[in-house]
């Protein structure tokens, strides 16, 4: 039904419909400043920092699914994949695309030779929670988010 594969340039647009959909569904719209520029510069350019999955319906080629992904460092544990987003478009949810998705993310994390893969999920969101909880994964409640923006760090810093 669904056809995983690694993103490319030309999938970018929808790739950033389908973050902008994410955006809508957790509630914060408002909070994407990502740009198509951004996103081709930033997995696609000399330097990439993101990597990506699509999924794309058999039937039609459409992009229905993302998987974005990075690495990131863990003093403890060592090199990990960070899961940014897996986003499904709301009327393919539920017919296996997330869990493709997810599966391919995760073999990504062994070819890479990584130490294992993180993410987070929002406390309210409990069709995500009670997804990763049939794999198993490990929920930590005793870690709390924080953030500056680029604006924020210059004021600090000058």
């Amino acid at each position: 039904m669904y056809t995983i594969r690694e993103g490319k340039i030309d999938d970018l647009p929808r790739v950033l419909e389908l973050v902008k959909e994410l955006a809508l569904y957790e509630k914060a719209p408002e909070q994407v400043t990502n740009t198509l520029e951004m996103m081709q510069k930033d997995g696609f350019g000399p330097n990439p920092i993101y990597g990506l999955f699509v999924a794309e319906k058999n039937t039609t080629r459409e992009i229905i699914g993302i998987s974005i992904f990075y690495y990131r460092y863990s003093t403890w544990k060592g090199k990990r994949l960070y899961l940014e987003d897996i986003v499904v478009t709301e009327t393919e949810r539920g017919h296996g695309a997330g869990k493709l998705l997810f599966d391919r993310t995760m073999l990504k994390c062994i070819e890479a030779n990584c130490t294992g893969m993180m993410w987070q999920v929002l406390d309210w969101n409990t069709p995500a929670i009670n997804f990763y909880q049939k794999y198993g994964a490990e929920l930590d409640s005793g870690w709390i988010n924080c953030n500056l923006q680029s604006e924020d760090i210059k004021k600090i810093i000058r």
